[in-house]
């Protein structure tokens, strides 16, 4: 029997390291955007955490490299935690945490693994965050790229045609928190005042997913 495409479209630490390095190329492109969203609901501070907590995870990668994509995934959870300051880090890390849990010790990761990593990643932020739909959090992006991702693997279809769809349902989720209210974080503290406003966390969420499709197509 011929292996289908999914089963072929394995990825290796070095590729899954790309995403990483394109995650924090866009975090650091838009760093003042970030940090801009942010201060209309938040400390304004999204932007600058955040490209720090990359930039020092792209640093230790670089002083020692994963052998496998779980060592790979937990050294960035536990320098997104160590690094990152308010409540993204620690949601961000659990994230990677999770995956690197979820994804097995081979040298591989097959997209099976792979949705299931995510979707580990965001039980994850929920157990640690209790944030649902509509909260206007960064699981407003996430969980519809979950759900997109495992139902375009359900369907058969390529790796790279999954992140796009994946990442689509994460840019539509992110869209979708200007018009929330928002009921957890800071934000939540602005009440009405924070509807008409996009959600930082779901933002860099959405750059997350869409530097997957990108170096992982």
């Amino acid at each position: 029997m011929q292996p289908t495409d999914q089963q072929e479209a394995t990825v290796d630490v070095a590729a899954l390291r790309g995403w990483l390095d394109t995650f924090a190329e866009e975090v650091a492109a838009n760093r003042d955007l970030l940090t801009r969203l942010d201060s209309e609901i938040g400390d304004a501070d999204h932007g600058s955490n955040l490209h720090r907590g990359m930039t020092k995870v792209i640093a230790v990668l670089d002083e020692q490299p994963p052998a496998t994509p779980a060592a790979l995934f937990k050294t960035t959870g536990m320098t997104l935690v160590s690094t990152v300051g308010g409540a993204s880090g620690p949601l961000l890390g659990t994230l990677f945490l999770r995956l690197s849990g979820a994804v097995g010790l081979d040298d591989r990761v097959d997209p099976a693994q792979l949705a299931s990593g995510l979707r580990a990643g965001l039980d994850g932020i929920v157990a640690r965050g209790h944030a649902t739909a509509g909260d206007k959090t960064m699981y407003d992006a996430l969980a519809p790229a979950c759900d997109a991702f495992e139902q375009a693997l359900g369907d058969d279809l390529a790796l790279g045609e999954a992140l796009e769809a994946a990442s689509t349902a994460a840019a539509a989720g992110r869209d979708s928190t200007v018009g929330m209210l928002a009921k957890k974080g800071r934000a939540s503290y602005l009440g009405e005042r924070s509807v008409g406003h996009q959600d930082p966390g779901a933002t860099s969420t959405a750059m997350l997913i869409a530097a997957a499709a990108d170096a992982l197509r």
